[in-house]
């Protein structure tokens, strides 16, 4: 029986089986071909589409099926969904009797959880279950949500930023904010074209922000297009600017889940004070996101081993252990 823990991000898809691992890790992109029809056809997915994200041929459109961690689109939602599955079975009875978890941000309303849970079971997923991303997470960093000792975890993603405190399965307090990694990459982008006059792809500007938490070196080097004559130009640019553009952004993120401590109960404090915060998400790997967070939570911050991968490896081992789902399982 294939049995998939899914982590259906706003940015990047991956994708758990629970007895082989991570079996797919790629952009949530996919390039459809119009030809004047209503419905599209999928031409290209994943790392394949979002290479032609800003230099799609004519009559073909390069689509992210999701917004701040939910779906906008259902009829683009099913097609991509139904493509990722059919990409890793191989026959139609797989699909059918897959058992199926997706990770969905913590602060999505029914609404858009319904809308998720329709798109896979139109795609021929027949048993999937919803659980929340931040504790899919803390499940594939090895916490148990089900423990009576309070935990806390933030997850910063592409759409949504999401700080959870838990524990003996319920949920004490959580906090969502709808700004996230792709208001960064925006930010670094518009920096860019206003303050350099140079004009990059969404993706190159994905790629600075990346580079800035990883970059060893003062400054980058970027390539674009110059916004007053058109012609390419190479810019080199300090690491710390980037890092100022962004801050401002990563502020907002952090003033906004602070807010969860006012709920927390004493004791909680006490049980989060020992064991710290763990942070995961792409953009948690932002420079000094996590320094930010321990000073404005007051507890010490730890990065996850594993923080892309994570939720989709928790949800794949909820599929394993009942006692999750039925504690944190969303159907």
């Amino acid at each position: 029986m294939v049995e998939l823990g899914i982590d259906l991000g706003t940015a990047n898809t991956v994708v758990c089986d629970a007895g082989r691992g991570i079996v797919l890790d790629e952009p949530s992109v996919l390039l459809l071909r119009r030809n004047g029809a209503k419905r599209g056809r999928i031409v290209a997915l994943g790392r394949d589409a979002s290479e032609l994200v800003g230099r799609a041929p004519v009559g073909m459109t390069a689509i992210r099926p999701l917004q701040d961690g939910v779906i906008t689109d259902l009829e683009t939602a099913r097609a991509y969904l139904r493509a990722v599955i059919r990409r890793l079975t191989q026959h139609t009875w797989q699909r059918s009797r897959a058992r199926v978890v997706i990770g969905v941000p913590g602060g999505a309303t029914d609404l858009e959880q319904r809308a998720l849970l329709e798109a896979a079971d139109e795609a021929g997923i027949s048993r999937a279950t919803a659980v929340d991303e931040p504790i899919a997470g803390a499940v594939g960093c090895g916490i148990d949500p089900l423990d009576r000792q309070v935990h806390m975890v933030v997850d910063v993603g592409g759409g949504t930023a999401e700080a959870v405190a838990f524990c003996y399965g319920g949920v004490l307090t959580a906090r969502s904010c709808r700004v996230a990694g792709d208001e960064m990459t925006f930010a670094v982008y518009q920096h860019l074209r206003d303050e350099h006059e140079l004009i990059v792809a969404e993706q190159a500007a994905e790629e600075i922000k990346i580079q800035t938490g990883t970059e060893s070196e003062p400054s980058l080097v970027v390539q674009g297009r110059d916004a007053g004559s058109g012609r390419p130009r190479l810019l080199t640019i300090p690491v710390a600017e980037v890092t100022d553009v962004i801050r401002p952004l990563t502020d907002t993120i952090i003033q906004t889940l602070a807010a969860c401590l006012d709920d927390l109960p004493p004791q909680a404090t006490a049980d989060v004070l020992a064991d710290g915060i763990l942070l995961f998400g792409g953009a948690a790997l932002t420079r000094g996101f996590g320094k930010s967070l321990e000073q404005a939570f007051g507890f010490p911050v730890k990065l996850a081993d594993n923080p892309l991968t994570c939720v989709a490896e928790g949800a794949a081992y909820c599929l394993r252990h009942p006692n999750l789902l039925a504690a944190y399982g969303r159907s």
